[in-house]
């Protein structure tokens, strides 16, 4: 039963009871306490269903069929596309393009537009909170083209620093790439202004939202990336689809990413004619149920209201935030709950990580231990890892206060 700080925003009993894997137990018969959901998120029961229901009644290839399997799974298929351009408030499902997840989204973008449009001593501006996703293609960009790389330092808040940012700018790099909220610090970083700054500096920019587009309210008029990429998989839904979203004229100036069926209009033995967009960066077929079931997230979330998750998050994160430093020995790393998003990344002295997610883990508790693929800002708070617990909209208090209760235990165990 949820109590007072979890219903202060959302009916969180009524939320959680829409997730099948929250009723799950230990074997000690205690309820599983799902604290990792920045790698990845629960599924509610309209995602689970309406999947099954697409391999039940609908399951056939799409756009080249005309029997009416085939344009029902087209219909279904391009509707959540239709849906998550209202979710992001694109111009046209033309600017939806769907991917694997946030990192081959963020490598279509290297390859593609990078390989066409970068030069030898061309710079590309990122920062040091960057998931590898957004840091590996560009290395590899980099080595084949021979192209610089700077990175805007992290502050011991755990904010960029914004000095070295504008200074940087001065320098033209042709891409600023960032992430709009760390997953690790929790940062959100000002997404809309750094955009503004970087387009006066001349700069294209690509934003990672896997960790922004299931808690923030994400609106691409306002922000105005030129690139944003996220997961379905972080937001309620399932695992194998992601998006890229572009501008609809610097994707029709980009050579397609993949070749193969559907992302061709004519081929000829020695040549090609692409396809128009979304359908050019979407080679052979697609996870079409994944879609779906990405459609059905959107809804989902969209129900709640992005902006009630938000909030409720915060409030959950500064309560995890008061607990944990009631803690001796723990350290947390990041801003102040009003500068980040739903996440806790610390340490405790005298214990390593995975020692400590494998103890909690013996008493139904599940977070993330190691570096969350963010070595370099790893690196930069001198820490081998970090236990990253991370809450998202089925979370309450209650296992906010068994994560500190399980925290003193491993304590206790090593002392």
């Amino acid at each position: 039963m949820a109590s007072a700080i979890s219903n202060t925003v959302l009916d969180i009993d009524r939320i959680r009871a829409e997730f099948p894997i929250l009723h799950r137990e230990t074997q000690l018969g205690a309820p599983i306490i799902y604290l990792d959901s920045a790698a990845t998120s629960q599924k509610p029961r309209q995602v689970i269903d309406i999947m099954s229901r697409y391999y039940e009644q609908q399951n056939a290839n799409i756009h080249r069929g005309i029997h009416r399997l085939a344009e029902e799974a087209t219909q279904s298929f391009e509707e959540a596309r239709n849906k998550i351009a209202h979710f992001i408030n694109a111009n046209s499902s033309k600017e939806v393009i769907f991917t694997r997840n946030t990192t081959e989204a963020i490598n279509l973008v290297a390859y593609s537009w990078g390989r066409a449009n970068l030069q030898a001593g061309d710079m590309l501006l990122l920062t040091e909170m960057e998931h590898h996703s957004n840091l590996v293609p560009w290395q590899m960009l980099a080595a084949e083209k021979d192209l610089h790389l700077e990175f805007i330092p992290v502050t011991d808040e755990g904010l960029l620093d914004w000095t070295a940012f504008e200074h940087f700018l001065l320098r033209e790099p042709r891409l600023v790439a960032f992430t709009h909220m760390s997953n690790v610090l929790g940062t959100i970083n000002p997404a809309a202004e750094m955009v503004s700054l970087a387009h006066q500096a001349g700069a294209l920019v690509l934003i990672d939202g896997a960790q922004s587009a299931p808690h923030l309210k994400v609106d691409m008029q306002t922000i105005g990336a030129d690139f944003y990429a996220f997961s379905a998989h972080k937001m309620c839904g399932p695992t194998g689809i992601g998006v890229l979203y572009g501008r609809e004229k610097l994707l029709a100036s980009m050579p397609p990413f993949l070749g193969g069926g559907d992302m061709i209009r004519r081929v000829h033995l020695r040549s090609f004619t692409p396809n128009e967009l979304p359908h050019k960066f979407e080679a052979g077929t697609p996870a079409i149920a994944e879609a779906i079931g990405l459609g059905a997230a959107v809804d989902f979330l969209e129900s709640v209201g992005l902006e009630k998750i938000h909030q409720h998050e915060q409030l959950i994160v500064s309560y995890a935030l008061e607990r944990l430093e009631e803690i001796p020995g723990v350290v947390v790393y990041g801003p102040r709950p009003e500068k980040k998003g739903g996440v806790v990344s610390f340490k405790l002295d005298g214990v390593h990580p995975h020692d400590v997610a494998q103890l909690l883990d013996t008493v139904g508790i599940a977070v993330r231990a190691g570096h969350h693929c963010a070595m370099p800002l790893h690196e930069r708070f001198h820490l081998p890892a970090t236990t990253r617990a991370s809450f998202y909209l089925y979370t309450m208090e209650q296992e906010i206060d068994r994560l500190v209760e399980g925290l003193y235990k491993v304590k206790e165990i090593f002392s």
